[in-house]
């Protein structure tokens, strides 16, 4: 017996405890590999807003340049649509303009028994698109109220990407309108792509699409849309009588009056691909993504530089 009073038997079955919690433990590595889906490799489905598309898509692809082994296959939708797949099991992430909401997070738990996780990671703005041929291009929010609700002096008719349910939508009657009912003349094409293709060939109507859309001068196709549209500009929201566009440095400084969030919704609890793919958006590259594409990142801190788009 030692002078702690233990024998080399009494010691037996601690060592045996040990070498068993041993043998037990792995490695990161190898816990990673066994998940049915991580930072590197394996397939998960998204939903996203149909307005954020351009951006969704840039980040996705460079994602998956980086990531070989990982895919992420994403379907667009109107918001509401997206917000609905929420309970599916099978779609780990939502992208919105808004977080999820506490009922939400309670009939997830609940139900599937996963957490879901919210953070804004950029900002965007609805842009207002007019004809090139038309005569008003500045418009004050009494102005679009008063076009949206079907009493303004002139007849331009709104077009959106769908009537019901989508974000830019929502943002409309939730933000302008503020209680007014929409115009019953309101019009609704297929997709952000179709108000633009809408718009330029009537000069009596007034589109809202999501500046991802024509918002970035160093993207071919988003020039080539403003050469059919132009993009009208609105009473800034801290210089009445001064108009400005949804140009980046103007949403950043909340100057243009219709800005919203770009907000992921995560339903995942383990460190799979979902939560990767939500690093990657609000990590550096990310937020390099939505500051080239002339969004405003909100986790990281960048210089805005001055633009002059092309009409």
């Amino acid at each position: 017996m030692n002078s702690a009073g233990y024998t080399a038997g009494d010691r037996l079955p601690w060592l045996a405890c040990f070498l068993l919690l041993l043998s037990a433990c792995k490695s990161y590595d190898k816990q990673r590999d066994e998940l049915p889906d991580n930072k590197y490799k394996g397939t998960i489905r998204v939903s996203a807003d149909e307005s954020f598309k351009p951006i969704i898509d840039e980040h996705i692809k460079i994602y998956e340049s980086q990531h070989s082994g990982a895919s992420i296959r994403v379907e667009y939708k109107p918001e509401a649509d997206c917000l609905r797949d929420l309970p599916n099991d099978s779609v780990r992430m939502v992208i919105a303009t808004r977080p999820a909401s506490e009922e939400e997070k309670e009939y997830i738990s609940d139900s599937l028994k996963k957490n879901l996780r919210s953070m804004t990671v950029a900002n965007d703005a609805i842009a207002v698109i007019v004809h090139p041929s038309s005569p008003d291009s500045l418009f004050t929010m009494q102005e679009l109220r008063e076009i949206l609700t079907g009493k303004f002096k002139k007849n331009l008719i709104p077009v959106f990407d769908g009537v019901k349910a989508t974000s830019t939508v929502r943002f409309i009657i939730d933000s302008v309108l503020r209680g007014d009912s929409l115009t019953p003349k309101a019009m609704a094409a297929r997709s952000s792509e179709g108000v633009i293709d809408y718009v330029s060939k009537n000069p009596n109507v007034i589109g809202f699409i999501g500046i991802s859309w024509i918002g970035n001068p160093e993207d071919t196709a988003q020039m080539s849309f403003l050469k059919k549209v132009r993009m009208a500009a609105l009473e800034s929201s801290d210089k009445p009588g001064a108009y400005v566009k949804a140009y980046q440095a103007n949403i950043y400084l909340k100057r243009y009056p219709m800005v919203r969030d770009l907000v992921y919704i995560l339903k995942e609890n383990y460190r799979g691909l979902g939560t990767a793919f939500a690093n990657f958006m609000s990590g550096e590259t990310g937020q390099i993504i939505f500051r080239r594409a002339y969004l405003v990142p909100t986790k990281k801190k960048f210089g805005i530089r001055p633009v002059k788009l092309k009409e």
